[in-house]
């Protein structure tokens, strides 16, 4: 199995991240705008739309509050194995790092999502360094 690790420094406190992280609904809203176009909710899964115009299904496999940490896994036609988790580490400096893991088979298609996944990750700096930034100044 091919194993996808992205360490994401994001210039916005712990909290602030999480918030956006944990809104399970709101990947196109709050957390990577422009990476994904729109995301909707169907009882623990969310659909996602992508910006090359992949959609994927995406269950919810758990969400903890305490370790700031949510789970997720998708199922498709391509994939035989796809388990993901994004968890936030607080920094001293008041801004915070996210890691990213993804879990995938086949692994010819691990160089397709560690790909997506870098896309995913800069759009995820930009937003939630913007908004982190915004409700500063409010």
């Amino acid at each position: 199995m091919a194993s996808i690790h992205k360490d994401i420094p994001i210039d916005a406190p712990a909290d602030h991240v999480w918030d956006a992280l944990r809104d399970f609904g709101a990947l196109h809203t709050r957390l990577v705008p422009g990476f994904v176009t729109n995301t909707e909710l169907d009882g623990d899964v969310r659909i996602v739309s992508f910006a090359n115009g992949t959609v994927a299904r995406e269950t919810l496999v758990d969400c903890n509050d305490s370790r700031m940490r949510l789970a997720y896994a998708i199922s498709s036609e391509r994939l035989k194995q796809h388990a993901a988790s994004v968890q936030v580490f607080a920094e001293a400096d008041g801004r915070c790092r996210v890691l990213w893991i993804a879990d995938v088979l086949p692994h010819e298609v691990a160089p397709y999502m560690d790909a997506q996944m870098d896309l995913g990750a800069a759009a995820m700096q930009a937003a939630l360094a913007r908004s982190a930034k915004q409700e500063k100044t409010a």
